[in-house]
């Protein structure tokens, strides 16, 4: 596994994985494989873990820490904080006032079984807190070597210039794919390479859409919150897989899986983007994996964005209500 840079040194192996899915939102997980899959992963020399504390109410943190238990050196432990109340995303809100965030450190520290966390990533900016504040309050965690770098998830340009004046920041989250480029039109991936700031792409498989895998909103379990994004509604659910046909025929072409194409594009974006797939099975691990050794050409790059334009891919990431509340 070869690595890449976020930030100012922030050293990572260049596919994390993202932990989520092992505690909620697409439908039941087994905790055993789910250890096994994270164990298996620092084997194969993957060093980037991303979870947060709202991530089944507090479970997935503590799951990660069993896992990565005694081998805390070969981990670099990606948490964030900043959601509050119910584990149903349409009661959630928002906290980056500094008491919070030092609450919610000191927690994640514990459910963790951890001293310090490598990347702590604000979850949503707060629009009732001045940046500046929260940011603060997170160079004190730093200060105090709770913290080692402070990171922003799903902020806009002008928020990211703002919070980086407090404070270096070493890593922006955002959700980044094939079907969701929003962030190369919007300026945010022109001020994160502007001010050396990695990228840390989440659901870069387009929440498994992208895998071919989902072929029918009848394949997603009852309580799989995806039956709730626009994406997977109705229409926009056919018009989108057409447009996974396109990709998997040119992943036949190229000999590899959809998974794996839809990877590889990313990685291919430049080496400050780290791509952190959700999966809690070893099975897609390995696949996902293997990415890292599909190289694509001009041509397989100039085919998929014939393919997936910025825009192409049909609906909004989030329901009205959350679309408000979260998209910037």
């Amino acid at each position: 596994m070869r690595n890449r840079t976020l930030g100012e040194g922030i050293v990572v192996s260049e596919q994390g994985v993202g932990c989520m899915g092992m505690s909620d939102t697409y439908g039941p997980a087994d905790e055993a494989e789910s250890l096994a899959t994270l164990r298996e992963a620092l084997d194969a020399g993957v060093t980037l873990l991303d979870t947060a504390d709202i991530y089944g109410g507090g479970h997935n943190e503590s799951l990660v820490g069993r896992a990565i238990a005694g081998r805390r050196e070969q981990v670099v432990l990606s948490t964030k904080f900043g959601f509050v109340a119910s584990t149903n995303p349409a009661d959630r809100r928002i906290d980056g006032r500094p008491e919070h965030v030092r609450a919610a450190c000191d927690a994640s520290l514990g459910r963790l079984g951890v001293d310090y966390i490598d990347i702590y990533f604000q979850h949503r900016v707060d629009p009732e807190t001045p940046i500046e504040e929260t940011v603060g309050a997170l160079a004190e965690l730093v200060a105090a070597g709770k913290v080692r770098t402070i990171g922003l998830s799903e902020a806009n340009a002008h928020e990211i210039r703002r919070a980086h004046s407090t404070h270096p920041i070493a890593a922006v989250q955002s959700e980044w794919s094939l079907w969701t480029r929003d962030h190369e039109q919007n300026g945010v991936l022109k001020v994160v390479r502007e001010l050396s700031i990695g990228f840390v792409a989440f659901s870069p498989l387009g929440r498994g859409f992208l895998t071919g895998k989902v072929q029918s909103p009848d394949d997603l379990g009852d309580n799989d919150l995806r039956r709730a994004q626009p994406r997977f509604m109705a229409d926009n659910f056919e018009r989108n897989l057409d447009l996974v046909a396109r990709v998997k025929s040119l992943a036949d072409e190229k000999g590899c899986t959809p998974s794996q194409l839809a990877l590889a594009w990313v990685l291919a974006q430049g080496d400050d983007v780290v791509p952190i797939a959700g999966t809690k099975r070893r099975g897609h691990l390995a696949e996902n994996l293997a990415a890292s050794d599909v190289v694509l050409s001009a041509t397989d790059l100039s085919a998929l964005d014939e393919v997936f334009p910025p825009g192409a891919a049909a609906g909004e990431r989030y329901p009205g209500a959350l679309l408000q509340q979260w998209k910037h």
